[in-house]
């Protein structure tokens, strides 16, 4: 009896194959962004949103001040554990002064380090996937996310990051790509709002012009 009934449905789906349905709304995928680009830089439009969500915004002129930036910060929040294991980022970072990045161990850090794919500018987000030497887990994980970008990756609207991707990587896609809007939160819970929930309870960002 339940073969017959699995027949029947593969039957049918065959057959709906066959006749593919219109699309109800051939118009609504058009090359025309719903979001137009603002008259202000990249660079502000991402500080703005990004810091609205709760995230920590810095600008560096360069690695080294950016290594400077974060020995102030270790040395001001007491890190001794700081989590990084993207070689490209790890040997750029130690070359300018920052070999703070000892930690082994993910579960147990005070805070981890990672490039991201781009920033996306109207939304404030970091667009991170599998595809990072830093894989699926990093920047989820630690209880302080640190971002380090650059100008040239900043886009405008999502859709601009995903063809970036798309770009990049062509027919081998991450198997996850993630859209990060500073720290995790929810108000699930009698609609309070709950920070660092289910992720980082504090995202920095560090932007640096390309050198």
């Amino acid at each position: 009896m339940a073969d017959n009934a699995r027949e029947n449905i593969m039957n049918r789906i065959k057959q709906a194959l066959k006749q593919p349905v219109p699309v109800p709304f051939p118009a609504s995928e058009g090359n025309e962004f719903l979001f137009q680009p603002a008259d202000q830089d990249l660079e502000i439009i991402f500080a703005e949103n990004f810091t609205q969500l709760q995230g920590r915004f810095s600008y560096c002129a360069n690695e080294a001040e950016l290594a400077v930036q974060l020995n102030a910060l270790a040395a001001q929040r007491k890190w001794s554990k700081v989590y990084c294991i993207e070689p490209a980022l790890k040997t750029v970072l130690a070359e300018k002064g920052f070999t703070n990045t000892n930690a082994t161990d993910l579960a147990s850090c005070d805070a981890s380090i990672t490039y991201c794919e781009q920033l996306v500018a109207r939304t404030g987000s970091l667009l991170l996937s599998s595809g990072q030497a830093s894989g699926r887990t990093v920047s989820v994980y630690a209880p302080v996310h640190i971002c380090v970008a650059y100008t040239d990756q900043l886009v405008y609207d999502i859709a601009d990051g995903i063809n970036g991707l798309i770009d990049r990587y062509r027919l081998n896609l991450p198997s996850l790509i993630t859209l990060a809007s500073g720290p995790s939160r929810t108000a699930d819970i009698e609609k309070t709002l709950v920070v660092g929930v289910h992720g980082p309870k504090e995202v920095f960002c560090f932007l640096l012009d390309r050198q």
